[in-house]
């Protein structure tokens, strides 16, 4: 409730000098108002510049990522396929991406696109090295099926010591330290029961002795000497019918290698064959009769 104010009737000085004071206070209480509306509105305005700017800046850096995304995606891909690319074209677009120095490419030029006989095989292989180093000579096959393993033996070695070892209780210690120094574990068939502890270990490494490929066996001795001297245990892929295997060194000659390959392509049966590849360690495929 606002003051009451007294105002005397007949006093014409009175009336006049409270109509003043009453004009002032009105007067007064316009100008305050209105200097508050005007700070309020230049308060406003500064923010709604402020937010403006901001709001500015903001849609300016929305728009340069959407520019920037749209332009990364249109140098990854022109085109987003909606549906998931094949296992072909997936393979083909890492071919594309992976480089290929000039001395492979110059390499792979040597090579047409047929079947070799072992002997043309191994002297365009041995053409095409490049490398510094001596490189491994491997034959690679796909088979009919999976699950083709045996033993063979190489009449000139892979050209690696092979670390043939009898198993005891020494080795066992190893094994259970894991600590696995060999290639080939050989174990008479009493040590059978003591092995099947450490299955976990050794199977997964393929080294865990076998009956059929020789490892298991009363004449231990005989056996170290027989893969020392060059006999090797080939086996395809767990769940794929493919085969690797190395069979000697580029420094060995022309004849050792073919007498290797024609060694492992027997044992594996040339019936189990589909086609089959020699090449080094850095030299391109070539493909081989069967």
């Amino acid at each position: 409730m606002g003051k009451i104010r007294m105002k005397t009737l007949g006093l014409e000085e009175l009336e006049k000098e409270q109509a003043d004071k009453a004009k002032k206070r009105r007067d007064a209480k316009r100008e305050k108002k209105g200097d508050a509306m005007i700070s309020e509105s230049d308060s406003g305005s500064r923010a709604g510049v402020t937010a403006t700017s901001a709001d500015h800046e903001k849609a300016q850096s929305s728009h340069e990522s959407t520019d920037q995304s749209s332009e990364g995606q249109d140098l990854a891909s022109p085109k987003s396929p909606s549906k998931k690319k094949s296992l072909k074209q997936k393979t083909q677009q890492v071919q594309s991406h992976h480089h290929v120095g000039k001395k492979y490419k110059a390499a792979k030029l040597k090579v047409q696109s047929k079947a070799y006989t072992v002997v043309q095989a191994i002297k365009l292989v041995k053409d095409m090295t490049y490398a510094k180093f001596p490189e491994t000579v491997e034959v690679h096959m796909n088979l009919k099926e999976s699950g083709i393993k045996g033993e063979v033996r190489l009449p000139h070695g892979t050209g690696k010591a092979i670390r043939a070892v009898i198993a005891d209780v020494e080795v066992l210690k190893d094994i259970a330290a894991g600590k696995i120094e060999f290639d080939v574990l050989i174990a008479p068939p009493a040590m059978m029961p003591e092995l099947v502890k450490y299955a976990k270990i050794l199977g997964p490494k393929g080294l865990m002795p076998n009956p059929k490929s020789g490892t298991v066996t009363d004449k231990p001795e005989e056996a170290v000497k027989k893969f020392q001297g060059g006999a090797v245990r080939y086996s395809s892929e767990a769940k794929f019918p493919l085969l690797h295997q190395s069979v000697g060194k580029m420094t060995f000659e022309e004849k050792q290698l073919v007498e290797n390959i024609e060694a492992l392509l027997d044992a594996v049966n040339r019936k189990n064959i589909i086609s089959a590849f020699v090449s080094g360690t850095m030299t391109p495929s070539v493909e081989i009769e069967v």
